[in-house]
């Protein structure tokens, strides 16, 4: 996958809208009643309390204990930044955070403790061991880190887990497996050699060990070379504990005849010579960041039978934490471990190897736009595989039990399986895939606003994110004044600026809209107004010609009259067949709403059409179609002759012999819902439908902004379909990111 390019500003930008940082907590009963506040605070509080004070073990039932990890650090190893402090390490904290939620459903809170004496640091996690069930430790500079760790661990009842330790640690041995397996060698007969001997690189060697490889097969290495027995400088006693019997004192020497290499160094710490020395079918993990030790090109170009991780995502095998600790900690917590042990690490390696094997599901592959099949370039799983939330905890809660490390054993692991399962987020797979599939197109997206700064920064971010070429409509002048203005005067260069004045094609446009719009009123001197001095048309017109693959307009101009300009140049009316489909993702689910932009009161035969061109646009992006047609009344009761439409809707459809899932007419919660749907078992809905057609456009209007408003979804679209070109239309509110995102459908063709 190609490195994704990031600006300061838009790095700033991220973090300061909608608001500043990067999470916020909500509530999880209801707080609107005196009776709710009664119950969640003074009396009704006081009964929880009592029954943890006598029995502790219910703190797990009654609080968010069981789900709650703190990610802690001092901030004295950043990011590969060093020692920023307290402070300055709270954006990744809050990152960390961030990913806990995104991957594993897991609530996390970021602390950062300003200090850098290790017995206050264990002294002020200690005493807040009562507030959750997991210790994430992270960013802390070694030696102290080990301290710290082994203190704490000592002390606490609940998994303290230092993640630039053992996240890289269980990484590691789960691409190692794979790529023993691929070589045909056994652990306990290889020759390692570790380059980098810090937190990282002891805890890959210890887990190694852990796993069977022998302490005198095994070489270290740091800054002064080889750590041997009796070497007194540069020395801990973490690094003599590993320390062997040996003649060896470079680097260089140790390569020799290796079998494994693994690097937490740094950049060109590795030559060609070294690799060239190193035994038949090397392994070489050159995992330092951003620059590995030895590039997979530069191993390649002379060992054709290596096989090469590292920390990048723009290599294959990428050694990647987050496929470790949001899992290592579900199965923690889901137990209520007492610790994350070596065995509860090994399991979690053990079947991250196991899941690269099998075969790669289609969302995977499509995500990443490209094959995925087990071998010497996939040995590690994806991070966006959405197996890992369902294959990964379970395995590490296993191990927890089988060691005595859990408090509450699961007695039924299949059904706790299953409901790992319904954990993921499945519009987060969704709009990777989107993202991918956009990528790979490499689309030409023409901005037709490039007055807007909004529209800019998002072309911007278009281009240089690797997803196409920006062509935005605007005056050079007038677009470079506004980049400036929104700190991106350097991006002047990179985009390409159209317009009227400065196109050679303007005859050619206005002679095709003359020959639309002649018998309609429009005279010469009315299509020259229009293809010159209008950037609606004048971008649309570009688009027919093939002049770029998608259109991207609506940021300035209540969609009602951007859809009569682009009229002008394609038929993406309601006589067309066209529609609007707006997604709504909340809470992790995606329901598509329709008609949005087209339809103003549509009969049978269009609601028919609309749910065909809705159904498109959910196959596109990777859903099964299950429409409902929606209204006040459900199966005909009560009576109205409003709903009727409603009502034959589906008889429409049974006449055209569509494939996908359809019913109605019904309310929205027996569409939405499985248990308001069984008083009617006849329905042919097979789950909660994805698809509301409603019955005029001023309801799905309500229904979608009522959501946004009140609910906080997020909102795609509307996306309109059924047009012969890529077109489309933002909202006159949207963001930057907004924007991008329709960009981004606009260039799958979504539509």
């Amino acid at each position: 996958m190609a490195k994704v390019k990031i600006t300061r500003e838009e790095a700033l930008a991220f973090h300061l809208e909608p608001t500043p940082g990067k999470w916020e907590v909500q509530a999880t009963v209801p707080m609107t009643t005196q009776r709710d506040l009664s119950l969640a605070y003074s009396p009704g509080v006081a009964v929880p309390c009592e029954d943890i004070a006598e029995h502790p073990e219910l703190a797990y039932d009654y609080t968010n204990k069981g789900n709650l990890v703190a990610v802690i650090s001092n901030g004295t190893a950043v990011l590969g930044l060093g020692n920023l402090g307290a402070l300055g390490s709270k954006p990744v904290m809050e990152g960390k955070a961030v990913l806990f939620k995104r991957f594993a459903d897991v609530n996390s809170i970021d602390i950062e403790l300003d200090t850098e004496d290790p017995d206050e640091f264990c002294n002020a996690v200690r005493l807040m061991g009562p507030t959750f069930g997991g210790i994430n430790l992270e960013d802390i500079k070694a030696p102290e880190c080990f301290i710290i760790e082994q203190r704490l661990k000592e002390e606490m009842d609940i998994p303290v887990f230092h993640d630039d330790q053992h996240g890289t640690a269980v990484i590691c041995a789960a691409g190692l497996i794979n790529a023993l397996h691929i070589s045909g060698k056994k652990i306990e007969d290889c020759k390692i050699v570790l380059n980098g001997a810090g937190a990282a690189g002891i805890a890959c060697l210890e887990l190694i060990k852990s796993m069977g490889a022998r302490h005198e097969n095994c070489i270290m290495c740091d800054t002064k070379g080889v750590i041997y027995q009796g070497r007194t400088e540069g020395m801990n006693q973490w690094k003599s504990a590993h320390a062997v019997a040996t003649d060896l004192r470079t680097l260089e020497d140790a390569m020799k005849g290796a079998d494994v290499f693994l690097g937490v160094s740094a950049k060109g710490a590795v030559t060609q010579e070294m690799v060239s020395n190193m035994a038949d079918n090397p392994v070489i993990f050159a995992m330092a960041n951003p620059d590995p030790e030895i590039t997979p090109e530069e191993a390649h170009e002379v060992r054709a039978d290596a096989i090469v991780a590292t920390g990048r995502s723009d290599y294959p095998n990428q050694v990647n934490n987050v496929l470790g600790f949001p899992y290592l900690f579900r199965g923690a917590l889901d137990v209520h471990a007492r610790a994350i042990n070596d065995e509860m690490k090994i399991a979690c390696a053990q079947a991250l190897a196991e899941l690269a094997r099998e075969d790669v599901p289609d969302e995977v592959a499509l995500a990443y736009g490209k094959a995925l099949s087990f071998g010497r370039d996939y040995i590690i799983p994806t991070p966006f595989d959405p197996r890992l939330i369902y294959r990964i905890p379970p395995a590490v809660a296993k191990a927890a039990m089988d060691t005595g490390a859990a408090r509450r054993p699961i007695v039924d692991m299949e059904g706790y399986t299953t409901g790992l399962m319904t954990r993921m987020d499945p519009t987060a797979s969704i709009l990777r895939s989107i993202n991918a599939r956009a990528r790979a197109a490499q689309a030409r997206m023409i901005f037709a606003e490039g007055d807007d700064p909004r529209v800019l920064r998002a072309a911007v971010m278009y281009q240089r994110n690797g997803l196409g070429k920006a062509l935005v409509v605007g005056r050079e002048d007038d677009v470079k004044k506004k980049l400036e203005e929104a700190g991106l005067g350097d991006a002047v260069r990179e985009l390409e600026v159209v317009n009227a004045r400065n196109s050679r094609h303007l005859d050619t446009y206005k002679d095709f809209l003359y020959s639309r719009l002649q018998r309609k009123g429009m005279d010469r001197q009315d299509i020259h107004r229009l293809a010159a001095r209008d950037r609606h048309v004048f971008a649309a017109l570009m688009l027919a010609h093939g002049h770029g693959d998608g259109l991207i307009t609506g940021a300035t101009r209540k969609s009602a009259h951007v859809m009569e300009l682009i009229n002008h140049v394609f038929d993406a009316d309601a006589k067309a067949g066209a529609a609007g489909v707006t997604a709504l993702l909340h809470k992790g689910r995606i329901v598509l709403i329709s008609d949005t932009l087209v339809h103003e009161w549509p009969n049978e035969e269009d609601l028919a059409n609309i749910a065909e061109r809705a159904a498109g646009v959910a196959k596109h992006l990777g859903l099964e179609p299950r429409v409902a047609f929606v209204s006040f009344s459900t199966f005909g009761y009560p009576v109205s002759e409003r709903a009727e439409k409603m009502h034959i809707a589906p008889r429409v459809l049974d006449k055209r012999g569509v494939t996908f899932e359809y019913e109605g007419e019904m309310t929205v919660d027996v569409a939405l819902n499985t248990k308001a749907q069984e008083p009617y078992p006849f329905q042919r809905l097979t789950g909660p439908a994805n698809i509301l057609v409603v019955p005029a456009r001023h309801s799905a209007s309500i229904s979608v902004k009522l959501m946004q408003e009140m609910a906080g979804a997020t909102v795609i679209g509307p996306i309109l379909a059924g047009v012969d070109e890529s077109i489309q239309i933002c909202s006159t509110n949207a963001t930057a990111n907004d924007i991008l995102n329709m960009a981004i459908l606009a260039a799958c063709k979504v539509g």
